[in-house]
């Protein structure tokens, strides 16, 4: 089957935008099918830095055709932005290389102002949004009074569905002492975006079906990662999406008939940001140097991300959530010069011992991380291409990992650059 699923095994941040590109080198479509741009891919192409919120990371590939689905919601001001960025860059030059989905809902400013205001009200108790309206703007589609492109492309039904949300937003940003914006001021700054956009506009579904009926590859890119989806994640400190592999069906119209292999990507060690348990974080000076080495700091926020070791009980239940084909293995590289290592394969909470994450918020926040020790490394794993490049240290950690996870490891990242990756076997044919 000529389609791979890539979604994050953690906590999000695992580097799926370097993955993403690497695979889509040798795909047909790209296509995303869940989240808003409260994701971020940073590609770095021969020594320069792009990075994408909505776009999927394929952009980059002249030869391929980049979705967002219907499971995606879109900022306009955001995507145009992202449009005229790419293309000062010399990219989608073609229109036809990016297909939007008329039925993605649409964040408006007053989804950005609630979200916003939410966040604010709740003090210390924050969830550590991006305050970008995604939440807000997945509740109004729940709901039924929700935007999509198809009806932002009409004027006149645009202005009645408007008056709906405002109706029911405009008196709770009040009582967040806030004022919404009229609506004639959100109709005439979306009647630019319409037009932008309206060339890219389409039955997005139709198109994937047709390039799966023609035997294409079709790359489908995951947002956020398996500890952030809205079910099976640490609730509530997770996104207002789906996140696991399984929502391709939803999100992009696929038939799961249609579905092939699932690649998890997984840091080496493990990163979050925003609040919520992290029973691996390091709040030290290893801590600190994995961040700092790492440039662990959010592609979408800036925000520094929390720093820790790997955690096998998090990828082994992303692994068994999305059903992972493979693991790409990224950042292996920073761990360089670290003496020993740390691997997380089970908790400890009130003497009781679990082998995969706990439901309950108080348990997951108490639980204590059971460690096994691994010797580390010290060489520059840069220059690495083939497994026997690396050093038998690094070879033995990654062995434990697909013990530990039941994943085989697939792809080795060594490095921002494109060419810092050690391929071990292709997931589309797995």
């Amino acid at each position: 089957m000529p389609t791979l699923i890539i979604v994050g095994a953690q906590w999000g941040d695992e580097g799926k935008g370097k993955v993403v590109d690497h695979f889509a080198a040798h795909a047909d479509m790209v296509a995303r099918y869940q989240g808003g741009n409260n994701a971020g891919h940073t590609l770095v192409v021969g020594g320069e830095k792009t990075v994408v919120h909505l776009i999927p990371a394929g952009v980059l590939h002249a030869g391929t055709t980049c979705v967002l689905g219907n499971g995606v919601v879109i900022d306009p001001k955001v995507l145009c932005g992202e449009i005229e960025g790419l293309q000062a860059k010399g990219y989608l030059s073609d229109p036809a290389q990016l297909r939007i989905d008329e039925r993605a809902h649409v964040i408006l400013p007053v989804h950005r102002m609630l979200d916003v205001a939410r966040e604010a009200a709740l003090g210390e108790r924050a969830i550590g949004t991006t305050g970008r309206g995604i939440g807000p703007c997945y509740e109004d589609k729940a709901a039924r009074r929700g935007v999509r492109i198809v009806d932002m492309l009409d004027p006149r039904y645009f202005a009645d569905a408007l008056d709906k949300i405002l109706s029911e937003r405009g008196p709770l940003l009040k009582l967040y002492g806030e004022e919404p914006p009229s609506a004639q001021e959100i109709l005439d700054e979306y009647a630019v975006y319409a037009e932008r956009l309206r060339p890219y506009v389409t039955d997005a579904t139709q198109v994937v079906a047709d390039e799966i009926a023609a035997g294409k590859r079709i790359l489908f890119e995951g947002a956020q990662a398996a500890m952030l989806d809205l079910d099976h994640g640490t609730y509530p400190f997770v996104t207002s999406s789906n996140t696991v592999a399984g929502v391709v069906g939803s999100g992009a119209g696929v038939a799961p008939k249609h579905v092939g292999r699932v690649l998890g990507i997984a840091k080496s060690y493990t990163t979050r940001v925003g609040a919520g348990p992290f029973p691996t974080e390091l709040e030290d000076e290893v801590g600190a140097k994995l961040r700092e080495v790492g440039g662990e700091f959010g592609a979408t926020t800036g925000r520094p991300r929390r720093c820790g070791w790997f955690d096998a009980v998090v990828v082994r239940q992303a692994a068994r959530l999305s059903g992972l084909s493979g693991i790409a293995l990224t950042k292996l590289d920073v761990l360089s010069g670290l003496p020993t290592l740390k691997i997380a394969t089970a908790y400890e909470c009130d003497g009781e011992r679990y082998d995969r994450v706990p439901a309950s918020v108080p348990a997951l926040t108490q639980a204590q991380p059971i460690y096994e020790e691994l010797e580390g490394w010290t060489e520059d794993l840069s220059g690495a291409r083939r497994f026997e490049d690396l050093p038998e240290a690094a070879r033995k950690y990654i062995s434990r990992i697909e013990q530990l996870t039941g994943a085989p490891v697939t792809l080795i990242s060594v490095g921002a650059e494109r060419e810092e990756t050690i391929l071990l076997r292709d997931p589309f044919l797995l």
